[in-house]
């Protein structure tokens, strides 16, 4: 089956916090504790919060058969703030033409380097597409602590 990567549209909110979830439910519990994973999913705010987010920045899907299995955003900074994928989906690529997305549009507007604050399960994804860890952060959601790392590419 064909995945087609188009830009976001707001009826794709509701779609999208469910990759989200699902995602991290399903791919980072390899990685994050059962407390954890609540918190980080639960962690989405109320869907016109999160279309919100999703417009202020440059914001893909990738779409099989009509339904949305993955997304990405970037900043106009380079900064990749959200990138997941259905579980269902996972290991198919769809990261990838995802990210393939970003850096054809970041080419186009001239970035000089993208930033990402990856988590333990995302690190392999982004270090083999050329990122570097910069520094392991230990950031906190409703009193939680996390770990993930900035990483950064040229």
């Amino acid at each position: 089956m064909s995945v087609t990567i188009r830009e976001y549209r707001p009826d794709d909110a509701a779609a999208t916090m469910r990759v989200f979830r699902r995602a991290v439910a399903g791919i980072a519990s390899r990685d994050y504790d059962d407390e954890q994973i609540r918190v980080w999913s639960d962690h989405t705010g109320t869907p016109a919060a999160w279309n919100g987010r999703r417009m202020a920045a440059h914001t893909w899907v990738a779409e099989r058969q009509g339904e949305v299995i993955g997304f990405i955003d970037v900043d106009d900074a380079g900064y990749v703030d959200m990138l997941f994928v259905d579980p269902a989906c996972a290991r198919q690529g769809v990261a990838a033409r995802l990210f393939d997305q970003v850096e054809r549009f970041a080419a186009e507007h001239g970035f000089e380097r993208f930033t990402v604050h990856a988590s333990i399960t995302a690190r392999r994804f982004f270090a083999s597409r050329g990122f570097r860890t910069v520094k392991t952060r230990h950031p906190m959601i409703d009193g939680v602590v996390f770990t993930n790392y900035l990483m950064a590419r040229p």
